[in-house]
């Protein structure tokens, strides 16, 4: 371990082999941080908080500190945090309330970029980018792969679908499909993103059967219900198209259109 002389650490901490604290950073009262991450100067661990290995969180990040919820009433609630993430600088990141799923969680392999916040009881899938400002409020669910443009604002108890992508300056007060683009304020759909689904090998056939599927949900000018239907008969029964339907089915908030 290499702990700057001016980092302030509490003594049930738990670093692991290799961690690295900057200067004047502050670790929290048992915080847990695996082997290998890094903790640049100026940034705030508190209380309660767990991060996997290899993450890189850079110089003024705030991880950890209570949700700004008028609801909690101090109780010790937790983030949790993968492994391989690249945390920005001024991220700010909040603990969970006792609500729903009682955890702010981050998978690994995501990228939050400078001056992004996630809110409490969010909960974040694997290999996500969170461009510059983009800004979640609680309890906001993301799937892997999605992409979240700068600026971007996402309303509370909305759900990001994965390997979607969601334009910069946006204002998202509606779930996003997965496998689609959505922009604009409020958001709305544009097709799929098709370069998104080449870049990670969908093949053609299953890029095919999501085109059909998504021309049948958002331009056949059918009532919602009707088009499931008539995807679940005529749409080629690929993993995607069933995960494509599902998250449609589920969606508390409806979904951008």
């Amino acid at each position: 371990m290499n702990i700057h002389s001016t980092a302030i650490v509490a003594p049930d901490a738990e670093l692991g082999e290799g961690v690295e604290i900057g200067p004047y950073s502050i670790i929290g009262k048992e915080v847990k941080i695996g082997r290998n991450t890094i903790i640049g100067p100026h940034a705030v661990i508190d209380d309660f908080t767990q991060i996997g290995e290899n993450c890189h969180i850079f110089q003024f990040a705030s991880i950890g500190a209570p949700p700004q919820d008028l609801k909690f009433a101090g109780e010790k609630t937790r983030v949790v945090i993968g492994n391989f993430n690249t945390i920005r600088e001024f991220v700010t990141i909040h603990r969970s309330t006792t609500a729903d799923i009682g955890v702010t969680v981050i998978g690994d392999h995501n990228l939050i970029m400078a001056y992004c916040h996630v809110a409490h009881n969010c909960k974040l899938g694997n290999n996500i980018v969170m461009s510059n400002g983009a800004t979640l409020g609680g309890h906001t669910h993301i799937e892997d792969y999605a992409i979240i443009g700068g600026l971007t604002g996402v309303h509370q108890f909305s759900r990001i679908g994965a390997h979607c992508i969601v334009g910069g300056a946006s204002g998202v007060n509606k779930d996003v499909p997965p496998y689609t683009t959505a922009a604009g304020n409020h958001a709305k759909l544009f097709g799929l993103n098709l370069i998104g689904l080449k870049r990670r090998g969908f093949s053609e056939e299953t890029i095919n059967a999501l085109k059909k599927a998504y021309r049948i949900l958002f331009r056949s000018h059918l009532l919602l219900n009707a088009a499931i239907e008539k995807v679940e008969a005529e749409v080629e029964d690929f993993p995607e198209v069933r995960h494509f339907v599902k998250f449609i089915k589920e969606s508390e908030r409806g979904v951008c259109r």
